[in-house]
């Protein structure tokens, strides 16, 4: 047992030598507060080159909010104006006509009835002449497209303040973007409203005239560009002029023709209506009025109710789409130094998108148009499979 007890204290005192021989005393903690004189530098240093047009980038993005709201309310307030307009003449129109077919039935001699017809008849042509002048319809279109191209452009804003050092050429662009939207679609309705009859389909212009944007720095010597993709991208272009750009001014220009014939024709058949009711106390006059009314209120449901009107302003802004693409296309090789271009591969990529194809669509396409023109043969397949 002694000698247990005296190798337990040898081993526990060996122990406390070699713990006390190891333990290490504490440090005082000293505190190093790290320098931010070079964040400070970087940041005062890029404020000084890019802040006056990111600020400026910054007050347009603002102002382009705004109208994305106006186009916005204003395009609600006309969608219930054609709404509103479209059943009070009708209702009306449908009035009249049911006093005149009554005034048939007793014999036209109802004086009263006559005389509350006539007027109605009057009303719904003078507020149809109305209607048809400002095409609400085809305002509300507007408003849409501009609503969405005001937002577009927002975005565009938003990507080049978070991705790239503006310029003032890139502030210039955005407030000639801002400017040439604002002449496409105008708020007011008098003076500046857009011709709602013109004698043929002119595509909508929305952008300002194109210049080639030249893109710095430091590129591969060829700029992603090919032979073979500047012949792919003339082939586009080729596609779409005659195939897309015509279709859609054929369409347009049918819409246009058909909602000229509507918009003469609901007044002239009111107004027929309220002469036959106020000229004669016969029973045919009556039956007469009765069927113009009729007839009437049937083109008036036609052409906006089926907003003739929209669908006029809708092939105009995809002429228009159509006659952007191929603006940018052309004028992107119309630069002969391929450094000063934007890169090719992501050209190719942006035009694809566009046109809602794949790369290797669109360069199908491409080979086709080459193709059917060498064999000189129409092309049966348009460049774009959006709309």
């Amino acid at each position: 047992m002694a000698s247990l007890h005296a190798s337990n204290f040898l081993v526990s005192s060996s122990s406390n030598q070699i713990h006390a021989a190891i333990s290490v005393p504490k440090l005082p903690r000293i505190r190093l507060s790290p320098t931010k004189l070079q964040p400070k530098m970087l940041s005062e240093e890029q404020k000084t080159r890019d802040g006056p047009f990111i600020n400026t980038l910054y007050a347009i993005l603002e102002a382009v909010a705004d109208r994305v709201e106006m186009h916005q309310n204003i395009g609600e307030q006309r969608d219930n104006w054609n709404t509103l307009l479209l059943n009070s003449i009708n209702m009306m129109t449908l009035t009249a006509t049911t006093m005149a077919g009554v005034s048939a039935a007793i014999g036209g001699g109802a004086l009263g009835l006559k005389l509350a017809s006539t007027v109605l008849f009057l009303s719904a042509t003078g507020m149809l002449v109305l209607m048809n002048k400002i095409q609400p319809s085809q305002l509300v279109e507007e408003q849409r497209n501009a609503t969405r191209l005001f937002k577009q452009l927002g975005n565009q804003i938003k990507t080049l303040v978070a991705v790239g050092s503006p310029t003032q050429d890139d502030v210039n662009e955005a407030m000639e973007k801002v400017l040439a939207l604002d002449k496409a679609y105008p708020l007011p309705l008098l003076g500046v409203m857009l011709e709602k009859f013109p004698e043929n389909l002119q595509p909508a212009v929305w952008w300002p005239t194109h210049k080639s944007k030249h893109f710095n720095g430091e590129v591969e010597s060829n700029n992603g560009w090919t032979k073979e993709l500047e012949m792919e991208m003339r082939e586009v272009v080729e596609v779409i002029k005659r195939k897309d750009s015509e279709d859609y001014e054929r369409l347009g220009n049918k819409a246009l023709k058909i909602n000229k014939v509507l918009a003469k024709s609901g007044p002239l058949l009111t107004g027929i209506a309220a002469l036959a009711m106020g000229s004669s106390n016969g029973a045919w006059a009556a039956i007469m009025a009765a069927g113009a009314g009729a007839l009437a209120s049937t083109v008036n449901t036609f052409e906006h109710g089926g907003q003739v009107g929209m669908v006029f302003e809708m092939y105009r802004n995809n002429a228009g789409f159509f006659k952007l693409v191929q603006e940018s296309i052309e004028s992107t090789l119309d630069e002969s130094d391929v450094g000063r271009r934007e890169n090719g591969e992501l050209f190719e990529m942006k035009v694809a998108l566009q046109l809602g194809r794949s790369l290797s669509e669109m360069r199908d396409v491409a080979k086709k148009s080459r193709y059917c023109r060498v064999e000189g043969s129409p092309i049966d397949e348009f460049a774009s499979k959006l709309f």
